[in-house]
Parts: structure tokens; sequence; C-alpha cells
């Protein structure tokens, strides 16, 4: 590899495991175009070619499957795939359903498919790529692929998870207020949140059937691998942001011959243990929280001096506040009931830290929160908004029922009492400001997950002898850290790296940095590979 920009020193703080834990890992991006979807320039769907692979390899049949692609939505194309329940038994005849959807290329020089995912795990490409592929894409690669988009298994129109389907026990999951005295009685205030972890997880397995064992990464590549194989590609062409890069890591290492171009933005280490993960994380958000923090005096009614010294401190000791006395939810009749506690309201900064758009609802939030008589909208609306959750009606999609089902079976559970206690400890020194001194215990959820760790995490990435895979990193992502970004980027054979200097989770789309949007477009439309180490300085 060449040498790079040197890294940026990332002060190394972070925050307390809660029944939530994973869902700290969610690293979702979002997007939609406020101007609808670009219609095709051609009138006629794009023919698909035969698959590429024959009956003679082993599930052999999946691959050789005819797909309809039929006209849906406006101007796309929906079909549905079928790939096999276990990739692990060829013996195993239970089979899962893929819903995809496709905007064909606009231009007369198609070079192939590009999948599209947006990360989660638990996002669904489908509506992604239906929301308008012009709000995350530049024309000139609209006019060179079909951009299609789908749901991996355990998510939105495939072959799901369902878990709680009342809205009150949902509500009640997420925003859960242990009755037990975290302080003075620790372990029966650790036994609630196991009591309902257990009852999620026993919802999980009653609800959705053979698929839950299945829903992990490997199998959603493999799957990934077959849809390539039906559209008629002989390579790969991706794009993945956050979770999403987690896949196209994985494929570059177990189809490295299959890799065409590749582009992984927002990176999340693959190679890594659950619990390194989260503090590395729960550091990034502690950084960008920083930066907020000394922007804050720019924007309209902000309750801070722009001194982190002084603010950080200040946040933490109302997020510690609320978690001793919660506030009592008032925006609406569907909300009765629930309170806030100081887990939620970190929650609620964290969804602000995913993009300095939302900088200025953060300023308002804590002006809120900060007087004498908190009032806790803006906090609630950030809070549901992570959640993906609307009071009185339920999940808003199949989110967060699917990354825990990914996450149960991608890593082990951490049972070691000293092991817990040393994250806990590098957790409460990554991010002070974020941290509650909580009582130390397993996973509520995957300690009773119906099936056990089937080995998604990996060792190290390689991708021996796959084509160049572009990876773009953000120095000031919250989410995917910086530094995982280059990482991956060293570890694989082929990694060009192109930085963002920059904030916000992720970096390229049609309206992005230049700098960022020309590395990856010349990339993907004319092949050309950016110099390794290639700088964006941002806006």
């Amino acid at each position: 590899m060449s040498s790079r920009h040197p890294l940026r020193r990332v002060r190394v703080l972070g925050a307390a495991a809660a029944l939530a834990a994973l869902a700290l890992l969610a690293g979702c991006y979002y997007g939609g175009n406020p101007f609808g979807p670009v219609q095709p320039a051609v009138e006629d769907p794009v023919p698909t070619p035969k698959p590429v692979e024959t009956t003679d390899g082993p599930f052999g049949a999946f691959y050789d499957q005819q797909v309809d692609w039929r006209p849906c939505e406006d101007g796309f194309e929906c079909a549905t795939i079928t790939a096999p329940l276990d990739w692990e038994d060829e013996g195993d005849d239970r089979t899962v359903e893929l819903a995809a959807i496709r905007h064909p290329a606009t231009g007369p020089h198609r070079i192939g498919s590009l999948f599209v995912n947006p990360g989660g795990p638990g996002a669904s490409g489908y509506d992604f790529v239906a929301g308008g592929v012009d709000w995350f894409l530049s024309r000139s690669v609209i006019d060179a692929y079909d951009v299609v988009g789908w749901d991996p298994r355990g998510i939105g129109r495939s072959s799901g998870v369902t878990c709680f389907t009342d809205p009150e026990d949902i509500s009640e999951f997420l925003y859960y207020v242990p009755e037990a005295d975290y302080r003075t009685d620790p372990d029966a205030w650790v036994a609630e949140q196991l009591a309902l972890g257990k009852k999620y997880a026993d919802a999980c397995e009653a609800n959705t059937g053979d698929v839950l064992e299945f829903i992990d990464t490997l199998s959603t590549v493999r799957d990934l691998d077959l849809l390539r194989a039906v559209v008629g590609d002989e390579e790969l062409h991706y794009l993945g942001y956050s979770y999403g890069t987690a896949i196209g890591a994985v494929y570059a290492d177990e189809f490295p011959e299959r890799v065409g171009r590749v582009v992984l933005d927002g990176v999340m280490d693959r190679e890594a243990p659950l619990a390194d993960l989260n503090v590395s994380q729960q550091a990034g958000f502690e950084l960008a929280l920083t930066h907020f923090v000394e922007a804050c005096p720019s924007f309209d009614g902000c309750p801070l001096t722009g001194d982190p010294d002084r603010d950080l401190p200040r946040i933490h000791q109302r997020i510690v506040d609320f978690q001793d006395q919660p506030v009592a939810d008032r925006s609406s009749e569907a909300a009765a009931g629930r309170v806030m506690n100081g887990t939620t309201l970190r929650l609620a900064i964290i969804q602000a830290l995913y993009s300095d758009t939302l900088w200025p609802d953060l300023a308002a939030m804590l002006g809120q929160v900060l007087q004498s008589q908190p009032s806790t909208d803006i906090a609630w609306q950030l809070a549901d908004m992570y959640n993906d959750f609307t009071p009185g009606v339920g999940y808003n999609s199949t989110l967060q029922d699917a990354l825990f089902a990914v996450y149960c079976v991608d890593y082990p559970v951490d049972t070691d009492p000293a092991v817990l206690a040393d994250t806990q400890e590098r957790l409460e020194q990554a991010a002070p400001t974020l941290t509650l001194d909580l009582p130390v215990y397993p996973d509520p959820v995957c300690s009773e997950w119906p099936y056990s760790y089937r080995g998604g995490q990996h060792g190290q990435l390689s991708g021996k002898g796959a084509k160049p895979v572009l990876i773009v990193s953000t120095t000031g992502d919250p989410a995917t850290p910086y530094e995982e970004g280059v990482k991956l980027a060293d570890d694989l054979e082929s990694g060009v790296l192109v930085s963002f200097d920059g904030e916000g989770h992720t970096a390229y789309s049609a309206y992005g940095d230049q700098c960022v949007v020309d590395a990856v477009d010349g990339y993907l439309v004319d092949g050309t590979v950016p110099e390794d180490g290639t700088w964006c300085e941002g806006f």
C-alpha cells in the first residue's frame, strides 16, 4: 500500500452498554429524493441476459433460475428471486424469497448491474432504490448501470423477521425503565433486563419461523452472488454503505475472482469482536459530539458555550439526571405512559450525530432538556427516529428486528464477567460524556436467542486476487469511524482508500463533496482507480 494522509487523532472516549447496545451498531445510510425518481430514457426494459452459472455446480438450480422482471413503482422493474435457506446444506430444500427492484440503465452504453445496500443491518435496499436513484447516484452512473436494490433475507419484502407485533410491547422493549434501582439492587436491575430480552427473543422465534436461524451476513453474501449470477453479470458491481460495507468486504474475500467495481463507504470492521466495534463506535460518537459542541453557538438557541471542557460534563450530568429521574412523555396521547431516562436521551443525542444536518435539532433539543423544567418533545422525535418507531403504530420497518437477528448469529455472546467488566471500563474511557455507570451483564437478547453463533464474524479479510476495491472513509464519521476504513484498505490486497475530511456518516452521494463524487464516479463509470490515499478536503 502506498503512504496515506496521516491519521487524524481521535480522542478515545465511549458509552455504557444497555439493552439496546447492539442497536448502537446500526449504521444506516438513509436517503430519499424529494424530486421523485428518475425516469428511464428508454421505453422498453433492458433484456436480462441468461444466468452466468448453470445447474452443473452446487445449488445450480438456483443459479439457473429465470427471473421475471415486471414493471413496478414508477419506471422500475421488480422481481422475486428464490435462494436456499441454508447455504451449508445442499440437501435442505427449504428456501427464502428475496425481493429486488431495479432502475434500468438510461444510457446507450450499459456496463451491467450495480447492486446497492444502504446498511443496517436491516435497512431496505428496495426502498432505498425506489426512493429515487438520482438522490444518491450521479447521472453518469445511472446512465451506465441497472441500479438494483434488494431486501436481504430477514428484511422488508423478503422473507422477514417478525418479533413483537403490539405497539405497546415494542415501546416497552425500546424504552423500558426497570423498577429496580441499578445502584442499590443491581442484581434485580439486571434480572429485569434479562427477562425482557427473553420475552423479545421468544417472540422473534414464535413469529418468524425457520428463516430466523439463517439471517446472517455470510448467507446474505451468498445470496448476493446468486443475484449477480441471475442478472447475467460475470462480476459483481456493488455500492455498500455502512453495514453494507461488511457485506461487500466479505464478498471480496469469499468470491475475489468475481469482484468487479466495488465501492465501500463508511466501513464497519468485520474482523473485530463486537465489543471492540462498540468501543470504537462510541469513541466516534464522542468525537462527533465534541465537534458539535464547538459548532453549537452558531445555531439559534444553542444553550452551550462552545467549549467542550465546560459543555461535555454538563451534557453528561443531564444524562445522569434523566437516568435518576425519568421524565414523562407528554407529546401525544399515543405516547402516554412512557418516560425518558438517560439511556433514551443518549439515543436521541446519538441519532442527531449521524449527520451534521441534524445539529440544529440537537442544539434545540439540548435547549429543552437543560432547562430546570425540561421538555422532551424533540428528544422523543430523535429517539423514535433512531428506533424507526411511531407511538401507537409500531415499527415503520423490519430494521430493528433484523438487526438483532443478524448480530445474534453473527457474533458470539460475551459471558465472561472479566471480559464484560473490561469492556465497560473501555467504554467509560472511550466516551465519558455518553457513559452511564450501569451494571455489567451479558447481552439480554442474544444470550436468550434460540440459535447460536454461526461464524459470521471473520478473521482478517484479504480479498486475494480481487480487482481494486474502493474504500471511502470520513474523518468525522461517528457510526463507522475513519480508522476502520483505513484498516480495511490496508487488509484487502487490492484496497484503495479515499478519505473525506468532513462530518457525518458516509460521504458519497450525487450532491456530496465533489472530490468524493469524482473519485467514485470515475471508478464506477470509466474504471479509473483513484490514487490510493486520495484526500478530499471537504466543503
